[in-house]
């Protein structure tokens, strides 16, 4: 049976955002797994994403503070059909990103990341798949705010859809 994940990082609210867009909320009540990069900023909306996932995963973030650092890791992994995940906020520049990463994670098959704001998809050239799915509340230079949702199925990432937010 495949599973629909969710994707976000960098929701900083309430300080990019009063709160996470709707659209995003209905994506988490449907999710079978939510994953969340980090940059929560508060342990409310942490509180708020435990009460409607499934299954949530989740890591701190630069701007997160005590509370949420001892609530949450600054790393996580998961293996969900046979697929390993591995997540964290920061991965450092984007030049040779895919190496440094398949170093630091040489048991993942996918690796989750945030802090950058910009939607990252690449395979590694041994086969990582790094993926950021940008944020949802604060767009920086991008054409708009973003988060992704995937599909694991048959033991392998089936699908892997960027999602705009819509405005208002």
């Amino acid at each position: 049976m495949p599973l629909n994940l969710v994707l976000v990082a960098d929701t900083h609210v309430p300080k990019r955002a009063r709160s996470l867009p709707g659209q995003v909320w209905d994506a988490v009540d449907r999710a079978d797994v939510v994953f969340h990069a980090g940059d929560w900023v508060e342990a409310a909306l942490l509180d708020e994403f435990e009460r409607r996932s499934t299954r949530l995963l989740g890591v701190f973030g630069n701007n997160d503070g005590p509370e949420l650092r001892r609530r949450l890791p600054a790393t996580a992994t998961a293996v969900l059909d046979g697929v390993r995940f591995a997540m964290v906020h920061e991965t450092g520049q984007a030049k040779g990103r895919e190496q440094r990463c398949e170093a630091l994670f040489p048991d993942a098959d996918v690796l989750l990341f945030g802090h950058s704001h910009i939607p990252w998809d690449t395979v590694s050239p041994n086969g990582l798949r790094l993926l950021n799915p940008g944020s949802p509340t604060d767009r920086r230079r991008q054409p708009a705010c973003t988060f992704m949702e995937a599909v694991v199925d048959g033991g392998r990432l089936a699908e892997v859809r960027l999602v705009e937010v819509r405005r208002g």
